[in-house]
């Protein structure tokens, strides 16, 4: 039962109640005009089909009523009430959603989505109530007609809804209006024909919900844009082009949803400035995908892609892809460069243009910094790579493209130095730089090949080598290639690097006075090639004795050097150098070019007409082995002089009925035995391995006293013997051929002897 005081409570606030509607009239005269003014003002407002006709109102009284309810403070209430019969009639909503969609679904055109958005508007359009009740209303009302409106929306309306708007932008085009549209959005005269269209999804909330799809369709053209327009095209820069396509074409059609409200041009671009940049940045991130998808092709047809470098240098500075671009280079590097199947040469030549290359795209050289490191490992694994560089360096003409610029500067080697900080011009490294960057780093392309080893010794013996290869090759006496080129390298290695070339130099012009003064006193048909022993590199030393008149000539010759030289003697190397031989056979005679080996063994034959390999080797004598014989006397058939028949028998070719006689025998040997020449100077190679198997006794001796020992002390031992200046890295790749010998066991990084 309750108590009094909720009894005057009640009371209270029913007298309240009744005086606010009742208004002070007498009776309940105000109560019963409050009521009818509800009566009507929630008719007017009740949510219909609006496939029925609506009742006519007098809207001045629908305005005295809503002025009426509002004064007894009811307003609140007639929304509640309104927005509670909007819920019941909403499955007529529902009803035209499923109409539609259905259709669409089974068409897939975007026509019925037209249509759905415009009858949807229509159902909005009707339902909304009068402006006089404020704003708040306007806002509860369309919170939920939206909200139901996107609860029933199927999954496929997202997909219908992106190709509708792909049919805006197209209007933008110029292309013609589709009569479905025209039929669906009314027109208005001087006004886009999708205008109405625009306007429906900025009602119905469609704008702000799929914000994402509208962006996309954008994003979609700008895609297809570069595509077709910027794919292998990098003679020239795109990137401001694609920008004017944009600004004639995007543009344009971002006036309907991000500045249809623009009353004034500054407005309207105050309010595009903003996605306008959003876009903008979509289309360099697109361009420079794009140029790093394609960056290793790019790279290989530089200088002729500069544009394509300059496009990627500007988007990068936008978006944020360095962390891309490097993966993608490394893996196209990986994939199509570092293999056994790439020259040499072709990747020094590669490396060379990344470096240009990157260099433009970002000059400070964080990028070459991270994207050389894999190459500059594998470059430095291969035998031929410092014969390559040298060889690129003198301008050896088998090397193919030269890795130097003409137009470049000749300067000495530049190397790395220590931050100076007390330098007013000094800067901090880039924040995305490694911990091993340097700014400072070697920045001419020969420095920084250059600095792929640790040491110019290398280089420094290896240009030893080649000069001395083609000093030995020239036969005309002219030297100006060979001193144009020491010249240069004096300037890059420095003159103390180059004085055992100089020598070399000096005993070629020498050699040809020595053999000017001999043929005066002497007359002969040998021109030896006189050298120094100490300061040119090993030569090859296979010894043999020439017989008959080769011999003689070569005693009077050694006979008038010693009258002219007293205090020296000459040291012969049979195996190198070229006789011209004129060999008179019964019918025909035959001119050739021949190594001394072929002509020592072409004396023989004017013996006799048939030997036998042991019996030549044993003839000719010296440290003359089977293939080095093979090798000259193969030489022999292919000019049919000489036929083998049977194996390891070689028969005189006399007369053409002697090749007749022998055919073909021998054909098999012929090309097994075709092999290059001997070079006339031992190699780098050559001679490193020779000197590591001297290494190898101290190896072996430290190994067998000491047990097991790990890489890094057997290097430290090293040291202490003579001439040793391998680096680690090398005493690895050695004792790794050890070990695939047999030599030595390995195990968790300490080597021992496998005999141990």
């Amino acid at each position: 039962m309750a108590s009094q005081y909720v009894r005057e409570q009640v009371a209270l606030k029913w007298t309240n109640g009744f005086a606010r509607l009742n208004r002070g009239e007498p009776g309940i005269t105000g109560l019963l005009t409050f009521t009818e003014a509800w009566i009507l003002a929630r008719e007017f407002l009740r949510p219909r089909d609006i496939n029925e006709t609506k009742p006519e109102f007098v809207l001045t009284q629908v305005k005295l009523a809503f002025e009426l309810i509002g004064e007894c403070k009811m307003l609140q209430s007639l929304v509640d009430e309104f927005l509670e019969e909007m819920k019941q009639q909403q499955f007529l909503i529902t009803q035209e959603c499923e109409r539609f969609m259905s259709q669409y679904e089974s068409t897939s055109d975007p026509q019925y989505i037209a249509q759905l958005v415009m009858r949807l508007q229509q159902w909005y359009q009707a339902w909304q109530p009068a402006s006089a009740l404020g704003t708040s209303m306007m806002a509860s009302y369309t919170t939920a007609f939206q909200t139901h409106l996107f609860s029933i929306l199927p999954p496929s309306f997202p997909r219908g809804f992106k190709a509708l708007i792909s049919v805006t932008f197209n209007l933008t085009h110029r292309a013609s209006v589709p009569q479905w549209l025209l039929d669906v959005a009314p027109q208005v005269e001087g006004q886009r024909p999708d205008l109405s269209l625009w306007v429906a999804f900025d009602q119905l909330g469609f704008l702000d919900r799929y914000d994402s799809l509208v962006s996309g369709v954008c994003h979609e053209y700008v895609e297809e844009h570069i595509l077709e327009t910027c794919a292998e095209k990098w003679d020239e820069p795109m990137l401001a082009k694609v920008r004017e396509w944009m600004a004639n074409t995007i543009v344009p059609w971002m006036m309907m949803p991000y500045g249809r409200g623009a009353r004034t041009s500054e407005e309207a671009r105050s309010m595009l400035q903003a996605v306008g940049s959003r876009f903008d940045f979509h289309l360099c991130k697109t361009l420079s995908e794009l140029r790093i998808k394609e960056i290793f092709d790019i790279i290989v047809d530089y200088p002729d892609s500069m544009g394509a470098l300059q496009d990627l240098k500007e988007c990068l500075q936008r978006v944020d892809d360095k962390a891309l671009l490097v993966s993608s280079l490394r893996k196209a590097n990986h994939k199509r460069l570092l293999h056994p199947g790439a020259d040499t040469k072709l990747i020094l030549s590669q490396y060379v243009s990344i470096i240009r290359c990157l260099r433009v795209i970002d000059p400070v050289g964080v990028l070459l910094f991270k994207v050389a490191d894999p190459i500059r490992r594998y470059l430095r694994e291969r035998q031929d790579t410092i014969r390559c560089i040298v060889a690129s360096l003198v301008g050896d003409g088998e090397s193919g493209d030269s890795l130097v610029d003409d137009s470049e500067p000749i300067q000495p080697l530049q190397q790395p130095q220590a931050d100076d900080y007390t330098d007013p011009q000094w800067e901090p490294e880039p924040i995305d730089a490694g911990p091993e960057f340097r700014t400072n780093k070697p920045s001419d392309v020969i420095s920084t090949l250059v600095s792929i080893y640790d040491s110019k010794e290398l280089f420094v013996k290896e240009l030893q080598v080649l000069l001395a290869q083609r000093l030995l090759a020239v036969k005309d006496g002219n030297y100006d290639k060979e001193r144009r080129n020491i010249e240069i390298l004096k300037i890059r290695f420095g003159e103390a690097s180059l004085q055992v070339c100089e020598v070399m130099l000096k005993d070629m012009t020498d050699s040809r006075r020595i053999d000017q003064h001999v043929q005066a006193q002497q007359s002969s048909v040998l021109h030896p090639t006189i050298i120094s022993k100490h300061f040119w590199p090993p030569l090859q030393t296979t010894t043999f004795d020439m017989p008959g008149q080769l011999k003689e000539i070569q005693e009077r010759y050694s006979k008038e050097f010693v009258a002219f030289k007293p205090d020296k003697k000459l040291s012969w190397l049979p195996l190198l150098g070229t006789v011209k031989l004129e060999i008179e056979l019964d019918d025909r005679t035959i001119e050739i070019d021949a190594s001394p080996l072929e002509a020592a063994f072409v004396e023989l034959f004017s013996q006799k007409d048939v030997w036998t390999l042991n019996e030549l080797i044993d003839e000719v004598g010296g440290s003359i082995d089977r293939v080095t014989a093979l090798r000259a006397l193969s030489s022999l058939v292919l000019h049919e002089i000489l036929k083998e028949s049977p194996l390891d028998t070689f028969n005189l070719l006399n007369t053409k009925e002697d090749i007749e006689k022998y055919g073909v025998k021998g054909k098999q040997r012929e090309v097994v035995m075709q092999e290059e020449a001997t070079l006339p100077v031992v190699t780098v190679q050559q001679q490193q391995a020779e000197q590591m198997q001297v290494f190898w006794k101290f190896i072996e001796g430290m190994l067998k006293n000491l047990g097991t020992l790990p890489l890094d002390r057997i290097q430290q031992m090293l040291k202490f013997a003579p001439d040793y200046d391998r680096s680690i890295d090398q005493l690895g790749a050695f004792m790794e051929a050890a070990r695939q010998e047999g030599l030595v066991n390995v195990k968790d990084g300490f080597w021992s002897l496998s005999n141990a």
